[in-house]
């Protein structure tokens, strides 16, 4: 997968109500003949949640394993909504389907990590994004960028 950082756009600081996540194995899933899903999420707009959604559930139409596409869509969801509401700054989806699976990662320009936490069940529905990635994803991480980061899942649906 061709990665490409998106021009402009000052350092910003964001926050995550989360704890520490480890950073892990870049197991990129793209392969030369792999269906790829890009697209520029604007500052703030959470229109783009469902947007991404439909072009993710396009890209999947014929993928993986029953249930593996709505999972990846609920995964999606919760990284694009992360990176749009704890960050001052645009963001990029980029799913890719390659022959382990499919890779999803949601870029955006600020430094600060994410971490995992325990929601609190008086805390509506905040704090349970990351805790839905930890749980369904067959693999997670961050990636730091050399201006901010990536938050990435993989799922291999039903790929041997």
């Amino acid at each position: 997968m061709k990665r490409q950082a998106p021009g402009g756009g000052p350092m910003t600081k964001g926050a995550f109500s989360t704890e520490a996540v480890e950073e892990a194995s870049d197991g990129a899933t793209d392969g030369p003949d792999g269906a790829q899903l890009r697209r520029r999420l604007g500052k703030a707009d959470l229109r783009a949640v469902p947007e991404a959604r439909r072009a993710l559930r396009e890209l999947l139409r014929h993928w993986g394993k029953p249930g593996g596409a709505e999972t990846a869509e609920l995964l999606t969801s919760e990284l694009v909504t992360n990176a749009l509401i704890h960050t001052d700054d645009d963001a990029v989806l980029t799913a890719t389907i390659g022959p382990r699976g499919l890779r999803v990662e949601v870029r955006d320009f600020v430094a600060r990590r994410p971490r995992l936490c325990v929601p609190d069940a008086d805390d509506g529905t905040h704090g349970r994004g990351l805790v839905l990635v930890q749980s369904l994803a067959d693999a997670w991480g961050v990636r730091s960028h050399g201006v901010g980061k990536a938050v990435w899942f993989e799922l291999n649906g039903g790929a041997v």
